[in-house]
């Protein structure tokens, strides 16, 4: 049966067949990074389909869009774009009519009215329609479970007085909001990358963004050397290792052996006041009985504060110092030795007392001077 069919041939599509060179490649003057301002020529005809998009804004955000809105249709106007606030449903609604002209300017009024919605201030949010600029809206409510630590990581993003997020804005070129469960970040497309990584990263507890503020200066200052625009920068940049500090451990409770019985009915004030007798007793004695507790409480309190007076006036006991038998019979011998000395001294005093009465005076007085003999 295999020798009756015929055979088959099976061709091989190659990757790449129709990808030949064309002249403008390696055109120098075509800059293919650059965005071109859209021209209304392009499209004369308009759209065929109507877009729409439509976001919920927050009741706290109602009062500022009321007031901001019609900087908002102007603004969208000039494209061809219509909005409508919604103030029964909360919502915000774009879409496209017969003068627009650019396909793509309902997306970005879509990024807008996210934006309103965040609580980026209008003035900021309609740059979004320049086509060099994007937005991103970074979720970060479900990075962290507990709610205090996903609360001081987001605050660790702020920084002090807003400086790390002033830091971060000046260094990526640009705009940063944190706001509840989100961050609104504008820009370009490189910015918004790293403002993603770094956002993700403090949130994730990964590296702290003040490391990632370092990390960014440098590579500013290595994109200022035309030497190092091919080479790879990991050998100039910082490394980042993260030290486990030790916490201190939760102090557990000791876990009582279970009873599934309930607790014992504790007893009430009447039952109390039955085991006492007090129940029994008429209101003049009870009122006599709570006179003679309150004057006992009085006295045992005045005697206490007494006591405390008194306890001032008492002089401290003076610690006796025990001496060592080696340090008495050191001192004994220090003592004879020092009267033995003494003793010297008094006896060599006396002797020179004695020889100074017995001087004979005559001695020392000059006599006539002795004639010298004469030369021969």
């Amino acid at each position: 049966m295999a020798e009756d069919q015929p055979n088959v041939e099976i061709k091989v599509k190659k990757k790449g067949k129709h990808d030949k060179p064309k002249p403008w490649d390696d055109d120098p003057n075509i800059d293919r990074w650059k965005i071109e301002k859209f021209d209304p020529s392009w499209n004369p005809t308009g759209m065929l389909e109507t877009s729409s998009f439509s976001t919920l804004f927050p009741q706290y955000r109602e009062k500022y869009l009321q007031e901001a809105w019609p900087m908002v249709e102007a603004a969208l106007k000039e494209f061809g774009i219509a909005c409508k606030l919604n103030l029964n449903e909360g919502s915000m609604t774009v879409s496209t009519t017969l003068k627009t002209r650019d396909p793509y300017i309902i997306v970005k009024a879509r990024d807008l009215i996210k934006l309103l919605s965040r609580s980026v201030p209008a003035p900021q949010a309609i740059k979004i329609l320049d086509d060099e600029v994007q937005c991103d809206i970074i979720k970060i409510g479900s990075l962290v479970r507990n709610k205090e630590r996903f609360v001081k990581r987001r605050q660790r993003l702020v920084g002090p007085n807003s400086s790390t997020l002033k830091a971060l804005e000046i260094l990526s070129g640009c705009y940063i909001l944190v706001q509840g469960n989100t961050v609104a970040a504008m820009g370009s497309f490189k910015g918004l990358k790293q403002v993603r990584r770094i956002v993700e990263d403090c949130i994730q507890n990964k590296m702290h963004p003040v490391y990632h503020i370092k990390i960014l200066m440098m590579k500013k200052e290595l994109e200022k050397d035309p030497a190092l625009a091919n080479e790879n920068w990991d050998r100039f940049l910082p490394t980042f290792k993260k030290k486990n500090v030790k916490q201190k451990k939760p102090k557990t409770k000791e876990k009582k052996p279970y009873n599934p019985l309930p607790p014992p009915q504790q007893p009430s004030k009447i039952d109390l006041q039955l085991e006492s007798g007090e129940y029994f007793l008429s209101e003049k004695k009870k009122s006599e009985k709570k006179w003679r507790e309150k004057l006992d409480k009085q006295a045992e309190k005045s005697a206490e504060n007494k006591r405390k007076r008194d306890a001032a006036f008492i002089p401290p006991e003076e610690a006796v110092k025990q001496q060592d038998s080696n340090k008495s019979e050191d001192g004994k011998k220090d003592l004879a030795e020092m009267t033995k000395s003494l003793k010297e001294k008094a006896k060599e005093m006396k002797k020179q007392k004695k020889n100074r009465e017995n001087v004979n005076a005559e001695e020392y007085i000059a006599g006539p001077a002795k004639k010298k003999p004469k030369r021969s």
